[in-house]
């Protein structure tokens, strides 16, 4: 068998992608908390901006988990760092069933925002970075997979959550069952991972040395990649990026039954489907990235939800609305899908966990951004979404500037720089 791993150092190597797509398949579900906005508003009489918060939270404080779990990733390995983000998710959804009463919205935004988010953000980022190790010769198509379970998640909660929620008075007991069978799932997933050998080469895989997506050669820690103004650029074209798709995401939900008339039970049906789109996203665009370029792929999915946003508030039709939220969806997971094969490209994998790690404070400013703001326009205009889609779709046209300014890096590599790379 030794023999055999020696001749075939890849050998293996789909199985943990397998077993990092149903870590992300249970941490995923966080996207179908739309589901719950209405039941959570119907049973305590909290408002839309307070239904809201505890998404917002968890999305707020999933970058402590990434910035943490990365940096111990990349010593100690993905297996530790993964189990314990999944158990520490997993505990604060169960946690979460013990809200009882309006005034304690608090412990709601403890449990499922602070303690849920945390974990999350540990177990997200364990499987992109070990992933980018295990595949140097499909970095864009790879990071693209290890995040579209994550896109996927929210296709079996939501229609799971609705049921459910329709079989109780006491809506936050549905966390329970939940978080259960995410930590069966996640635990299972992430005992499986591990980071390959030292010395790891993919046979007959060789760097390209030119082209729109070549990486470069040197790598870069944490400390270094923060000097550089292409860190901040590429987290500020992610920060933008999850703030306009994940404005519609908070409110899918709602928004279909506001703007196209769909019933409850329809548009948390949708809210499943368009979870297809968000992991199919990440999948297609970091694909196409691998051909075309990272930073044409992030001018399109800006491009992309500029014109969607600008067009949904006007989709008098469920199934126009329908089409423009999957295109959304589409970008909003693409910029999560590409960005590690950026990132990666950018500084090098050796220290991917925290470099990319430390990045992911931008899925927390835009997921944080993005649905309060959306909230408070809609509350002010008189309910309606006309004014926070079309300042979402304003913003996206704006941040266009970002990737055509982005470029490599262009310090020198070292030799010491390209032996580890």
């Amino acid at each position: 068998m030794a023999q055999q791993t020696d001749r075939d150092p890849t050998r293996g190597r789909w199985w943990i992608v397998v077993a990092a797509v149903l870590v992300q398949l249970a941490l995923g579900a966080v996207y179908a908390w739309s589901v719950f906005n209405g039941p959570l508003q119907e049973q305590f009489g909290w408002s839309k901006a307070e239904a809201v918060l505890p998404f917002e939270v968890a999305i707020g404080t999933i970058f402590i988990g990434s910035l943490i779990g990365g940096r111990i990733q990349d010593r100690r390995g993905p297996r530790p760092v993964a189990l314990g983000g999944s158990v520490l998710y997993a505990i604060g959804i169960m946690l979460a069933s013990l809200v009882s009463s309006a005034d304690q919205l608090w412990l709601l935004v403890l449990t499922y925002g602070v303690l849920g988010g945390i974990g999350l953000g540990a177990a997200y980022i364990t499987p992109i970075a070990m992933l980018a190790k295990w595949f140097p010769d499909k970095r864009g198509l790879i990071t693209g997979i290890a995040v579209a379970g994550f896109g996927f998640g929210a296709v079996i909660t939501a229609p799971v959550a609705k049921a459910l929620l329709n079989g109780t008075d006491d809506k936050p007991s549905v966390f329970l069952p939940l978080g259960i069978a995410y930590l069966v799932a996640a635990a299972a997933g992430a005992a499986l991972f591990r980071n390959p050998p030292a010395g790891y080469r993919v046979p007959g895989f060789e760097p390209a040395k030119a082209g729109p997506a070549v990486a470069g050669t040197r790598v870069y820690t944490l400390s270094e990649a923060l000097r550089t103004p292409q860190w901040y650029l590429l987290t500020a074209i992610l920060a933008l990026n999850t703030a306009c798709g994940i404005a519609l995401i908070s409110q899918a939900a709602d928004a279909a039954q506001t703007v196209a008339g769909a019933s409850a039970a329809t548009a948390a049906g949708l809210v499943g489907v368009l979870g297809l789109f968000n992991g199919a996203g990440r999948i297609a665009w970091a694909a196409l990235s691998d051909r075309i370029g990272r930073m044409r792929a992030f001018l399109g999915m800006l491009a992309l939800q500029a014109v969607c946003f600008a067009i949904l508030p006007h989709a008098g039709t469920f199934v126009i609305f329908a089409v423009l939220a999957a295109l959304v969806y589409l970008a909003y997971g693409g910029g999560f899908g590409t960005m590690p094969a950026t990132a990666a490209d950018f500084f090098g994998t050796p220290n991917a966990g925290a470099v990319y790690g430390a990045m992911i404070v931008a899925w927390s400013i835009g997921g944080v951004a993005g649905p309060l703001i959306t909230a408070l326009l809609y509350e002010s205009s008189g309910q309606s979404y006309t004014v926070p889609f079309t300042v979402i779709a304003v913003v996206a046209l704006v941040a266009l500037a970002l990737p055509l300014v982005t470029k490599m890096p262009t310090a020198p590599a070292t030799a010491d720089a390209q032996s580890r790379t």
